[in-house]
């Protein structure tokens, strides 16, 4: 399973190296993280325990459908599918379209090393 790299600085210190990429100023390093986030908390309210737990069982399952999962999980097909639009956001989840109106979810990665630097 793929190894995420996640980074988390503000979001000033974000639009800053953006633009000093865009610049030329700065080159990413290779192995930098690809995906941040602003604060540990909205971190933590991605990869909460209960996310964390659906993540698992998409990877232990790997249900068909968003209906499938709703039922393995417990929680409502709604709820999933914001929780899983979000993470399909950060690369964490992919939603795979398949027979025209359903959803597969898949685990895209299960394991994060987090950067974190107090600047």
């Amino acid at each position: 399973m793929k190894r995420l790299k996640i980074g988390i600085m503000s979001r000033e210190q974000f639009q800053r190296r953006a633009v000093d990429i865009a610049a030329g100023k700065i080159n990413p390093k290779r192995g930098e993280p690809k995906i941040w986030f602003s604060s540990i908390r909205s971190l933590s309210e991605v990869l909460s325990d209960n996310n964390v737990r659906l993540l698992k069982l998409i990877d232990e399952h790997q249900p068909e459908t968003l209906q499938d999962l709703a039922q393995l999980s417990g929680r409502k097909s709604s709820n999933l599918s914001r929780t899983l639009k979000t993470m399909e956001k950060y690369g964490i989840v992919e939603l795979r379209k398949h027979d025209s109106r359903k959803v597969q979810p898949i685990a895209k990665a299960t394991e994060f090393d987090i950067q974190y630097a107090i600047v």
